[in-house]
């Protein structure tokens, strides 16, 4: 394996002990296109020679092993592989690809990478291109495309292609399927460069209710010359920004819609997920953040609502979205939550409360309006993250969505960032 090889190639990958035939195909027309292309055989037996009708693969099984072994210090053999459970062995070399790729990266040879896969091969392969940088095009033809494929995605930018028939043999469908996959990668690879000017880039969390807030921040940053990406709190999106804020391609965090926080405690649809925060301990940077549309429980249509809550102070955001809102003991453990990950932070946070409600739908006359709610999840805050030096509470009387929260939150982010380059 020529693991100098830095021209900027192509590789599609695939289990080839049974899809031998299907990933040269989606190769050759890659090859075609006047692009360099390799193969990547994934399988997890030593029976890949027995397809015998199809070339052998650029980089072999036990070389990706052999490269895993080589940089853990320990060896590894495609018989020993076979010796494993399948999800064992599956596990074992979805490591040793997701090693090899990001390698390849580094060295300069990976220009975009294809895989192709049933549940198996989807769960080997999603890994490693969930793996490579948001950008690098990077797509994935699966069997299991038309279910839940947030496991396979996570908060990447895989593009995902149903395969509609098994990924078994060239026929009507599989080859039209098989060539709009080769040709999209095809035209990612050889499509034109953004032209974006390269700015300081500043990741922001928003939500519809907390929009004209996130909007007078952005508007105002972009005016001082930052490049700012506002990522929806969706659960998925508050991980998707920490993801590009762990790449380190983000110069500072202004996480001002925490809802997903809601959602986590009491159990709604856009959880934040058990590692939300903890970027914050891993990397230094400038943090404002606030409590944005934490008044909120985020549902699916108002049939799926839970019994236990179909009780509570409810409201139909749209056909597809119902929203709860959230009581002061949740709000408690809430703050409980969201100060124990604060706490482990290394990141200078300004944590600013607006008191005057904290969302649209928190507001006088409006439904979610409960200021008492409000008040124990400020009061659990300020004492759970009191006496922590580097990080400071503040309650600004305003409304979230107030110019004067607006400017405070500007105001702090400047100040963060000053002292931040000080010290």
């Amino acid at each position: 394996m020529d693991s100098k090889n830095s021209t900027p190639t192509l590789y599609v990958i695939g289990t080839m002990d049974t899809k031998g035939a299907e990933i040269q195909y989606v190769a050759e027309i890659i090859r075609k296109s006047g692009l360099n292309v390799r193969t990547v055989d994934v399988s997890t037996t030593d029976a890949t020679q027995a397809a015998s009708a199809t070339p052998p693969a650029d980089i072999s099984p036990q070389q990706l092993l052999d490269k895993a072994a080589l940089n853990k210090n320990r060896s590894a053999s495609l018989k020993e592989l076979g010796s494993l459970d399948r999800a064992q062995a599956i596990e074992v070399m979805s490591q040793a690809l997701v090693g090899f790729l990001k390698d390849e990266y580094v060295e300069g040879s990976l220009q975009g990478a294809v895989g192709l896969g049933g549940s198996g091969g989807t769960a080997l392969i999603a890994p490693a291109l969930r793996a490579l940088p948001i950008g690098l095009p990077k797509l994935l033809v699966s069997t299991v495309a038309s279910g839940n494929i947030a496991p396979y995605v996570g908060s990447s930018d895989v593009m995902v292609l149903p395969s509609v028939v098994d990924v078994s043999g060239l026929n009507a469908v599989s080859t039209r399927i098989l060539s709009n996959a080769a040709n999209a990668l095809i035209g990612m690879a050889n499509g034109p460069s953004p032209d974006h000017p390269t700015r300081p880039a500043i990741a922001l969390s928003m939500f519809g209710v907390t929009t004209p807030c996130v909007t007078g921040v952005r508007q105002a940053l972009e005016q001082a010359g930052y490049d700012c990406l506002v990522f929806h709190a969706t659960g998925i999106g508050g991980q998707a920004m920490e993801s590009l804020v762990s790449s380190g391609l983000v110069k500072g965090i202004i996480d001002l819609t925490t809802t997903e926080v809601a959602d986590e405690v009491v159990g709604g649809v856009f959880p934040a997920g058990p590692k939300r925060f903890d970027v914050l301990s891993e990397r230094r940077l400038p943090c404002v953040m606030s409590v944005g549309a934490m008044d909120m429980v985020n549902f699916g249509a108002m049939q799926t609502v839970p019994d236990p809550f179909r009780h509570r102070n409810l409201h139909i955001h749209n056909s597809n979205v119902t929203l709860m809102r959230t009581t002061a003991e949740e709000n408690r453990k809430c703050a409980q939550w969201m100060a124990n990950k604060l706490s482990r932070s290394i990141s200078p946070v300004h944590l600013l409360l607006p008191t005057q409600g904290l969302s649209a739908l928190d507001a006088p006359n409006k439904p979610f309006f409960d200021p008492a709610a409000n008040q124990t999840l400020f009061d659990e805050l300020e004492k759970a993250l009191q006496g922590i030096d580097h990080i400071r509470v503040e309650r600004v009387d305003a409304h979230i969505n107030d110019p004067k929260f607006i400017e405070r939150v500007i105001e702090v982010f400047h100040e963060l960032q000053h002292s931040t380059k000080e010290s």
